[in-house]
């Protein structure tokens, strides 16, 4: 008789559980960090790139946009009051207000309730709605 070359029931079913094992090993290691990296591309925005763009205009016309004007701001020439004096933008570099990581706009309001001095600027985060996940421009204090 002739013998066949192949897998066993029994070579097939130890490489199916080999792999589960090591499935079993990697996955929780990569759970979680979808959600990590989200927040980390929502503080790179709020804490680099439209602060930059923020102070660019600011240096430019001495003061941040007003809330009503918001981001848009950074983009179009404000026509309403506080008109900026010289405004030498687009501000953005993509020429667009981009949208945090979970689709929603970030809130933004000068003068800040937060930061006095200046603007807050925040992400509402992954609930979308004012509350402890939120990703925002100013420091927690804890007392």
């Amino acid at each position: 008789m002739k013998r066949r070359g192949g897998f066993t029931l029994i070579e097939i079913m130890l490489v199916v559980i080999i792999l589960g094992i090591l499935v079993a090993m990697v996955v929780p290691n990569l759970a979680g960090r979808g959600q990590q990296a989200r927040e980390a591309a929502a503080r790179a925005d709020i804490e680099a790139n439209l602060a930059t763009s923020l102070d660019l205009y600011e240096m430019d016309n001495g003061k941040y946009p007003s809330t009503e004007q918001g981001l848009k701001a950074l983009l179009v020439e404000p026509s309403t009051s506080p008109v900026p004096p010289n405004w030498s933008g687009p501000y953005l570099k993509k020429k667009r207000i981009p949208l945090d990581p979970w689709g929603v706009e970030y809130v933004y309001v000068f003068p800040g309730i937060q930061n006095i001095q200046e603007y807050d600027l925040s992400s509402l985060g992954p609930d979308g709605i004012e509350s402890e996940d939120d990703i925002t421009n100013w420091a927690e204090i804890d007392i």
